[in-house]
Formats: structure tokens, C-alpha cells, sequence
């Protein structure tokens, strides 16, 4: 199984201690988590899409550039790229530049989003939200794989012989569909032959499962190979201590808190109280062991490939890179063992893009420094 931490960016109050952490420091943090995780050996680090709601991350691209520049190994995702709302030639070349920014390591992961509000904060009525969706993406995925791109559609007007610049660093990125709640996303990836990310995040797990076994159905029905059917889940909070009773004891304030403070039409959860969540719901809560059966419980059912993990912004910032660290040490060689996956092998079509890994980038920077006598930043400055 691969791993990857997903930030949304929440701008929230910790509801026990009321403290809160400045714009400019959460972005700042966002930033060292990604370095953070390229360190401890995740495979992905995702930034979120919001434009409603406490959440500072109605700029996902920016994030992403500066992530970019900052490692030099981690792929690099959306979750989600809010399709919905945005005109697919200016996605087109934002991610195209986060592309090439990162040499090649960027994936998008599309959805409609699953926030009410922003689609009249857009102008866009929320009914269209599906056909949105759809017509958009068909000309996005144009947008990366060709030029001269000629195409008409209902709600964008016509474009006659685009190419958009830049263009991907080594082919078109792969993208990834979000499916929540409904299987409309499930479909659409379905029909294109695309992976799915369920989000998995508050809901009971037979939810989802209806939705990815939707998705598998369709996707042989288009006639495309269940090989590459690659399915990605998110979790609920993930908090680790050395013992279950102890990581509930320490978060479960936190959680129940906040999840009392939410009443969100498609954000709001059935487990109300830490036991609940722990015993029956998608929250990574406990200890490592209990977080290891956790994920593989999950796995036996869903059999996805790529597991997300979201840290719990409103706590110390130092306690969210320790149950980082825990999670890299203790949790993830276990499950990696227990359940391997093609993603990102040799087997995977996209397994060998980037063109160049950022490994192979910086060795490449430091021959040319040795046979030029450059300064050791004229690497920095290659590798970024």
C-alpha cells in the first residue's frame, strides 16, 4: 500500500484550549509537513480545494508550487480539485506549471466538492453541479493531451485551436476522481478508466463500499482493465499514543468538540463520541497496532491501494509531526507488508512518470557542479 497525508487546511479553534493558529503559520506548517513526509518515506502529499467554511485553502496551486519547490521526491496531489467551479483551461496551466515546477510529480484528484455554498459564491447553480463536472473534465483532459485543442460545450465558451502552456512536464498527470456520497464521481471515473479516491472520512464503511464496488462494476463495463482500477480511501482523524484508551482519552475532548460544533449538510458524521468513531467509524484513534488493524480491516473490504491520512490541525503543532513520525515508524511498514499494491511499480502505465525522479534530478545537478566548479546553491537551484 502506498501512503499519503491530505491537507485541507482547516482554519479552526481548538475547542478545548481556544487557540488558533495564524494564516500565515498554517501555510507555513502545511509547507514542513510535506518536507516532513518526504522525509519519513510517504509517497504523496495532497492539498484540498475549500471555498466556503473555515478553511484557507481556496489556492491550492500556490501551495503546491512552494511545495514543490521545497522536496524533491514526493508526488504531489489535489484532493480535490473543485472542477465544478473553475474555467479547465486555467486548471490546465496552473497544474501544468506545479508540474513542471516539481519535474513531473504532480497527480490531480477532481470532484464537484462537497461544500453547498460555493457554488453561488461562483455565480453556478448547484443543480448543474454534475453535468459541471463532466463537461469540464472532458475538455481538461483535451487540455493536457493535446494541442490545438478545438471544442464546444454548454456552460464554457468555445475554444478554437488552444494549446495551453506550459505544457506537462512528461505527458499528461494522471487524475484521480473524489467520490464522497453519490456514485455520479464513481461513474465518471469509471468511464473514462480513471482511479477512484473515496473520500471515506465520516460515513459508515459499508457507504463507501457500495460506491467502489459501483465504481468496479463500470469500469469493466467500459471494457477497461481491472488492473488498473486503482482505488485510493481517506480516514477520519488520525491520532496515535501508546495505548487506544490513552489516544481516546487525550483526543476524544477534541473530537467530540468539534464534530458537536458541525452541522454541515454533507459534512456531518453518525459517530458522535470517540468509542463510536473508534469502534465503527473511519478515525485512525489508538495505538499503532489498533491503527495497523484499523487499515487493514478496511483494506479487506475496499482492497485500495493508496491510504490518506489527515493530521489534527487544532493540537500542538510538535505533537502533529510526533504522530507523523509515529505513523512512518510504526504503522506504515507493517501495512505495506500486509498489503502490497502495482501503484507506482514498474506495472503501473504512470509507474515511470516523472521522466526523471527527484533523486536522479539532484544527481544530475551535483555532476554538473563537480565539472563546472559550480557553488553548491547552483545545485539547490536545479533541484528545486
Amino acid at each position: 500500500m502506498k501512503f499519503q497525508i491530505l491537507d485541507i487546511i482547516p482554519y479552526q479553534t481548538n475547542p478545548i484550549t481556544g487557540r488558533i493558529v495564524s494564516p500565515s503559520d498554517r501555510f507555513a506548517q502545511t509547507i514542513q509537513v510535506a518536507h516532513r513526509a518526504e522525509e519519513f518515506g510517504f509517497d504523496a502529499f495532497s492539498v484540498g480545494e475549500r471555498h466556503a467554511g473555515h478553511f484557507l485553502s481556496s489556492s491550492p496551486t500556490v501551495l503546491l508550487g512552494a511545495i514543490a519547490a521545497a522536496t524533491t521526491r514526493i508526488r504531489l496531489h489535489s484532493g480535490v480539485t473543485v472542477l465544478s467551479l473553475l474555467d479547465p483551461v486555467r486548471v490546465a496551466e496552473d497544474y501544468a506549471t506545479v508540474d513542471q515546477i516539481s519535474r513531473g510529480r504532480l497527480e490531480l484528484t477532481i470532484g464537484k466538492g462537497n461544500e453547498a455554498k460555493h457554488f453561488p459564491l461562483f455565480g453556478l447553480n448547484i443543480e448543474d453541479q454534475w453535468r459541471l463536472l463532466a463537461e469540464k473534465y472532458e475538455l481538461l483532459r483535451r487540455l493536457f493531451r493535446e494541442e490545438d485543442v478545438t471544442w464546444s460545450g454548454e456552460f464554457r465558451p468555445a475554444v478554437d485551436r488552444v494549446t495551453t502552456l506550459p505544457r506537462p512536464f512528461a505527458g499528461a498527470p494522471r487524475i484521480w476522481h473524489g467520490s464522497a456520497t453519490t456514485l455520479a464521481s464513481a461513474a465518471l471515473a469509471a468511464k473514462w478508466g480513471d482511479p477512484l479516491f473515496t473520500a471515506n472520512a465520516i460515513q459508515p464503511r459499508e457507504n463507501y463500499a457500495v460506491l467502489i464496488e459501483h465504481y468496479r462494476a463500470e469500469y469493466a463495463r467500459h471494457g477497461h482493465d481491472l488492473r488498473f482500477a486503482y482505488l485510493g480511501s481517506g480516514s477520519g482523524s488520525l491520532f496515535i499514543a501508546d495505548t487506544t484508551q490513552q489516544a481516546k482519552e487525550q483526543y476524544g475532548p477534541v473530537y467530540e468538540a468539534i464534530v458537536a460544533a458541525t452541522n454541515v449538510p454533507g459534512n456531518n458524521t453518525p459517530f458522535r463520541d470517540i468509542d463510536h468513531a473508534v469502534a465503527e467509524g473511519p478515525a485512525l484513534v489508538g495505538s499503532p497496532q489498533q491503527i495497523i488493524d484499523k487499515i487493514l480491516s478496511y483494506h479487506s473490504v475496499f482492497r485500495h491501494d493508496i491510504q490518506s491520512v489527515s493530521l489534527p490541525t487544532t493540537i500542538p503543532f510538535e505533537q502533529q509531526l510526533d504522530i507523523l513520525e509515529r505513523f512512518a515508524t510504526e504503522v506504515i511498514p507493517v501495512v505495506r507488508r500486509e498489503a502490497p499494491t502495482t501503484l507506482w511499480s514498474a506495472a503501473d502505465p504512470y509507474g515511470r512518470r516523472p521522466a526523471f525522479t527527484g533523486a536522479q534530478v539532484a544527481d544530475a545537478a551535483a555532476e554538473v557542479s563537480a565539472s563546472r566548479g559550480s557553488a553548491p546553491a547552483d545545485a539547490a537551484l536545479v533541484t528545486a
